[in-house]
């Protein structure tokens, strides 16, 4: 579905159901570099069981038109703006790393909007690497390839996908290769307000979180859901690409939390 968000396009998946604002909406965030395609299982079941589904391409990012934007508060404000223009005055809003404190920018401004609050794969913080943000700056595809040697759980380094016949390392390099990879990580290693903004709410919230995590450890993400007295669930076996790396048992615990 494409939409114009302060007079430029902007693309958004609705899960293969033609988008409809009156029905409980579900809001989907990508992380650093990535697009829509990071949710593909999950966007489809909640569209398929009674839910309606946004998962847009941040500014200048794959299907979307326009400038990167180089802030968390300024994507916060932007999601906000993005739902004006869907009609949604509310949703159940999803985040993936950067996703996530960008949904939490937008609960911080405009609490009103966010239903429910669910984090993968992040925390209050996302610290980042200078010489990551070097490389990025000079090649997308070099950095992404960092990112993805130390982004999945050994499983996936090994070859094994849980799509058969895909390979989501692979998916990933292609993605990141191709969107503003440098400015994303530039807005995360600046972003100070994650633990401000998580003890000012009063949102419920779940934190999926993984236990071979070398991006967003496991204990940055159990201090960020004491902030939030978030539900909690662990998937120990995987890396910080949980969406896509270990599909299934995201969607199982975002479907118990949002249905709940």
């Amino acid at each position: 579905m494409d939409l114009q968000v302060n007079g430029v396009q902007t693309y958004a998946a609705t899960g293969g159901k033609p988008f409809d604002n009156t029905l409980p909406t579900v809001l989907f965030l990508h992380g650093s570099g990535m697009d829509h395609r990071a949710w593909a299982l999950q966007t489809r079941w909640f569209a398929f069981h009674g839910f309606s589904v946004l998962a847009p391409d941040f500014p200048g990012h794959s299907l979307s038109e326009g400038e990167p934007l180089e802030s968390i508060e300024a994507m916060g404000a932007w999601l906000s703006d993005f739902m004006d223009a869907a009609g949604v005055s509310s949703a159940h809003v999803v985040g993936h790393s950067q996703g996530f404190l960008t949904a939490l920018e937008l609960a911080k401004q405009t609490p009103e909007k966010v239903a429910s609050l669910s984090g993968i794969g992040t925390a209050a913080a996302i610290p980042v690497n200078p010489a990551l943000v070097e490389t990025a700056e000079k090649s997308a595809a070099k950095a992404a390839d960092m990112m993805l040697q130390w982004g999945f759980g050994p499983a996936a380094q090994y070859g094994i996908s849980a799509v058969p016949g895909m390979q989501p390392i692979a998916i990933g390099r292609q993605i990141m290769s191709g969107n503003p990879l440098a400015t994303d990580l530039k807005a995360c290693a600046n972003y100070s307000g994650g633990d401000e903004a998580a003890a000012a709410l009063d949102i419920p919230s779940c934190l999926i979180l993984a236990g071979k995590d070398k991006m967003t450890p496991l204990k940055a993400g159990q201090a960020l859901a004491k902030i939030l007295n978030a539900k909690v669930t662990v998937l120990p076996e995987y890396g910080h690409m949980l969406p896509v790396e270990a599909p299934k048992e995201c969607l199982r615990a975002l479907r118990d939390f949002i249905r709940a």
